[in-house]
Formats: structure tokens, sequence, C-alpha cells
């Protein structure tokens, strides 16, 4: 491990403790050249998950989708940042879970509709208004309605 200030090799582990989800170790580490600190997280190595999209081709799974299609549902509403990665730690445990190497895009779709319909009702909207490809008003109010009957 190198200092990501200094680049030094020199580095001294001060504390270690489980992450909040237990599922990453937290070290507290410090340069002994320039002494200034950071954290890292060690975490297992797991295989890679293949997501396979509605045109049957295959690439590897990235949270940062996840994130961004999480992110533009949630603009502008009342949704805090660790509740959007909460979510997306669940629909990740939730994936690796199933101890498949393939996953149809789908299914994580509607896991991400599910974990949104319990934290913000618009948000849910805006994501399944682009995943469910709303065609048109009728459609998007049936969803409304989907919602409402289920409150």
């Amino acid at each position: 491990m190198k200092c990501p200030y200094c680049g030094a090799e020199n580095i001294k582990v001060i504390d270690s403790r489980p992450s909040e989800e237990n599922n990453a170790i937290r070290r507290r580490r410090q340069c002994e050249q320039c002494e200034r600190r950071f954290t890292t997280y060690e975490t297992i190595e797991s295989a890679p998950l293949i997501i396979i999209k509605k045109d049957e081709t295959r690439e590897p799974y990235s949270r940062e989708k996840v994130l961004s299609g999480l992110l533009r549902s949630c603009h502008k509403r009342p949704v805090p940042m660790v509740e959007i990665d909460r979510m997306i730690n669940d629909i990740e445990n939730i994936l690796y879970n199933t101890m498949r190497k393939e996953v149809e895009s789908s299914y994580i779709g509607e896991l991400v509709m599910e974990k949104l319909k319990d934290v913000d009702e618009v948000a849910y909207v805006r994501f399944a208004s682009i995943y469910r490809e709303f065609r048109d008003i009728n459609t998007f109010m049936d969803e409304l309605k989907k919602i409402l009957r289920e409150k």
C-alpha cells in the first residue's frame, strides 16, 4: 500500500474495525513519512456479476449505473444519500445472494422499484416511468392507481 499523498510505502495501521454494515473492515492508516492519515476499506473479492440486458447483450454489473438511476429518480426529493447507499447495498446483497453469475437487468429494475416504493413514491413513479417505458398517460395513471390501491 502506498500513501495517497506522498507515495511512500511505509504505512502503519492505527485502527481496524468492521464497517457499519459489517461487510468490510475499515482501517485507519498513517504514513510514516508525511504523517498524514487516510482510511481504507477491505472487502471480500467476489466473482463478477454479469447483467443480461433487454437486447440479450451482457455486461459487468455496475454499481454506478444503479446509483445514477436512483439519483435521477430522487432528484429534488427529500431522500438522503445515506438512504440511497442503503438501497444499493440491499440490492447488491440480494443480487449476490442469488448465487447466480448472470442476472437479467429487468430483475435489477424490479428490485430498485421495490426499494424506491418504500422510500419515496414520487421517485418510484419517476423510475417506473422510464423503466417501464410509459407510452401514454393511461399507463402512467394505471401505475398511480396501483400505488393508491396498495395504500
